[in-house]
């Protein structure tokens, strides 16, 4: 089975598990936590949560291709592409799950 847990869900979950904490607190917290981590990468940081992962940037240098259709070359700047590496804790609680 599988599901998609968005952010307003992650939000309604988290509220519920707290029940001393106020849902719209949760959701700023929940709001400033992303904004942190995307601040973070964006200054060319790494994020790292022990047990569960860790978020990076990957860097890719710039190239010519080929439109597939013309055949024509084309520019490709180089970019920046998020990353996330799974830790060991949550790779072997995935792994685990799913031999069950």
């Amino acid at each position: 089975m599988q599901t998609t847990v968005n952010k307003s869900d992650l939000i309604t979950n988290l509220a519920s598990a707290c029940e001393n904490i106020e849902e719209h607190t949760v959701d700023q917290a929940v709001r400033l936590l992303i904004a942190m981590m995307v601040d973070e990468l964006v200054h060319d940081g790494r994020i790292e949560v022990r047990g569960f992962g860790s978020f990076c940037l990957h860097h890719r240098n710039a190239r010519t291709a080929r439109n597939p259709r013309t055949g024509e070359k084309v520019a490709i700047k180089p970019k920046a592409v998020p990353f996330f590496k799974p830790g060991k804790a949550l790779r072997e609680s995935v792994n685990a799950a799913m031999s069950q």
